[in-house]
C-alpha cells in the first residue's frame, strides 16, 4: 500500500510538486476552513458527547504545526525541481540563441558575398544600353554605306573599322597622360652669353662702330 520510491527516484518529487500545487489553490483553503470550523464546533458544543479537544484546542494546534513542518520541505522540494527545470530551459534557450546567431552571421556573410558577385554581373540596364549603342552604330554604318555603294568594298571595310574604333573608345576610354618634362641643359652645354650685346639691339651690331665726330 505504501509508495515505493526506490524504482523511480523522481516519484517523491512529483508527489511533492502535486502537494505544493494543491496547497496553493482555493479548494485547499476552503476545505481547510470547513475542517477547522467543524473541529471547533464539536469541541465547544460537545455534540453527541464528542469533545476530544477542549479549549484551547491543543490537539488542533499540534495538527497545524505538524502540517506546517511537512508542508515547508515539500514546497521547497517542489521549488528546487522547478529551479532545475528552469535552469535546463535557460541552457536550451541559450544554445538555441547561439545557433540562431551563428546562422544569422552565416547568412550575412552569404548575402555580402552575393552582393560582391552581383556587382560584377551585367545588369539589365547595362545590357540594354550596350544594345542601344550597338544599334545606333549599326544604323550609322548603314547610313554611311547607302550613298557609297558604287565605290566598292573599300568603303565597307572603312565603315567596319570606324565602328570598331568607336566601340573600343567607348569600352576603353583614353586616360589622361602625364606630360613629359625634358631635363634642363647644364651650363656647360649652353653657349656663354655675349656681354657686349647686353642692352643693345641686334641692328647695332650689324656693322662697325660709328666714329666720333671731330
Amino acid at each position: 500500500m505504501l509508495p515505493n520510491f526506490g524504482n523511480d527516484p523522481d516519484a517523491f518529487g512529483r508527489f511533492a510538486e502535486r502537494f505544493a500545487r494543491y496547497m496553493g489553490t482555493a479548494n485547499f483553503l476552503f476545505y481547510m476552513t470547513i475542517f477547522v470550523i467543524v473541529w471547533i464546533a464539536f469541541n465547544v458544543v460537545g455534540l453527541f458527547g464528542f469533545q476530544w479537544d477542549p479549549y484551547p484546542f491543543i490537539l488542533l494546534n499540534l495538527f497545524f504545526s505538524t502540517q506546517a513542518s511537512y508542508a515547508a520541505p515539500l514546497i521547497l522540494l517542489a521549488q528546487n525541481r522547478q529551479d532545475d527545470r528552469d535552469r535546463v530551459t535557460i541552457e536550451q534557450d541559450r544554445a538555441r540563441d547561439e545557433r540562431n546567431l551563428a546562422d544569422t552571421e552565416y547568412l550575412t556573410r552569404e548575402v555580402a558575398a552575393l552582393r560582391i558577385v552581383l556587382r560584377e554581373v551585367a545588369t539589365r540596364d547595362y545590357v540594354r544600353a550596350e544594345l542601344r549603342s550597338l544599334l545606333s552604330d549599326l544604323l550609322e554604318a548603314q547610313d554611311e554605306l547607302r550613298p557609297n555603294n558604287s565605290t566598292g568594298s573599300n568603303n565597307g571595310e572603312k565603315a567596319k573599322e570606324k565602328i570598331k574604333d568607336k566601340r573600343n573608345k567607348q569600352r576603353n576610354p583614353p586616360t589622361q597622360q602625364i606630360p613629359k618634362i625634358h631635363p634642363a641643359h647644364s651650363s656647360a652645354d649652353q653657349p656663354a652669353p655675349d656681354l657686349s650685346a647686353v642692352g643693345t639691339s641686334p641692328t647695332q651690331h650689324s656693322g662697325p662702330p660709328a666714329q666720333p665726330e671731330s
